[in-house]
């Protein structure tokens, strides 16, 4: 299928896997009337588009219904299970404060120490949270703000503007007013229970003067992924890792947040797939900027599944880059 007739499939597809989960009987851990499977478009080697569907591991009526819009798509589908998949911020759940032991960050593979100055791919988090990365650096009314995401930077809804961030994030020993590096300046807010499409914030910086290098060089431009990218990414826990773009314009990716925002479903997202023998990402990665080999950014970084991939280690779900921007009216320093 090209782009625009595989974007029809998905659109019926969506509106049936709705209907169906509806009538579905579902676990207690499952919200009621929550999709059961994400729907989006899987790239092929030819060019070519087929229909993405990505469902849980261990709910047998979310397979039977995965299973119906197979026959109904017919043979151009791409199909793919998953284990929960949740947020990636280092520790059990994001929106408690709760520091991992110093082992984990002994084995973290990023950088996990306080910088100065900044630079892409350290830990940083809001001053109650755990631990997260700092994905770039952005222009905001003409000041440098450092971006990652809503539940790195803020955490929980009780968060207000002019709270504190740290670098290193609490769960790697950063502590205020010692380690502060900014305040956090905005977010885009999330709800339980309503549909999304980015989880992002920024910190305004105390100091304006930071390291703006990727191990590409500078990331200064965007693109839309298309599908079938090759891509990298530097995090906080496992530091430079490889992977390729294996669907695009994913609705309904249920996103685990923790006891007080529950699960929420976003809509268009990007999924990764590793291509080395690890993981692409794992917690304490969150806020990552995803960009491809060739230097230009697609994403950033926000959920992973337990789950799922070539490699067995889960699949990572990230914001295209161009909403996240828009969403908070900042540009690329």
């Amino acid at each position: 299928m090209d782009h625009g007739e595989a974007r029809k499939t998905k659109a019926q597809a969506v509106d049936l896997a709705r209907e169906l989960s509806e009538r579905a009987v579902r676990p207690a851990h499952v919200a009621e009337g929550a999709p059961a499977l994400s729907i989006g478009l899987a790239p092929q080697p030819d060019g070519s588009y087929a229909l993405a569907v990505r469902y849980r591991l261990g709910l047998p009526s979310v397979r039977s219904i995965a299973r119906k819009i197979v026959a109904e798509a017919g043979p151009r589908v791409d199909v793919r299970r998953t284990g929960r998949i949740s947020t990636l911020a280092d520790g059990d759940d994001p929106a408690k404060v709760r520091p991992r032991p110093p082992v984990i960050t002994a084995r973290a593979l990023g950088q996990t120490g306080r910088v100065r100055p900044l630079r892409p791919g350290v830990s940083i988090a809001h001053v109650d949270v755990s631990a997260g990365t700092l994905g770039a650096f952005v222009h905001k009314d003409g000041v440098v703000h450092a971006l990652s995401n809503y539940h790195v930077l803020s955490g929980t809804p009780q968060a207000a503007v002019g709270d504190l961030i740290v670098q290193p994030g609490p769960a790697d020993g950063g502590r205020a007013p010692r380690d502060r590096v900014g305040a956090l300046a905005a977010r885009v807010d999330l709800e339980q229970g309503l549909d999304a499409t980015v989880d992002c914030a920024i910190a305004l910086l105390d100091d304006q003067e930071v390291d703006l290098e990727y191990p590409v060089g500078r990331i200064t431009t965007t693109a839309v992924a298309l599908g079938g990218e090759k891509v990298a990414k530097i995090g906080r826990t496992t530091a430079v890792t490889r992977g390729h773009v294996t669907a695009i314009e994913l609705d309904d990716v249920v996103v685990g947040y923790g006891e007080e925002l529950g699960e929420i479903g976003f809509d268009n997202q990007i999924e990764i797939e590793s291509t080395g023998s690890g993981p692409f990402s794992r917690g304490g990665d969150s806020g990552s900027l995803v960009y491809r080999e060739d230097g230009v950014a697609l994403g950033l970084l926000f959920a992973g599944s337990e789950s799922g991939g070539e490699n067995g280690t889960g699949l990572t779900y990230i914001n295209p880059i161009d909403a996240v921007l828009g969403a908070l009216g900042v540009t690329l320093v």
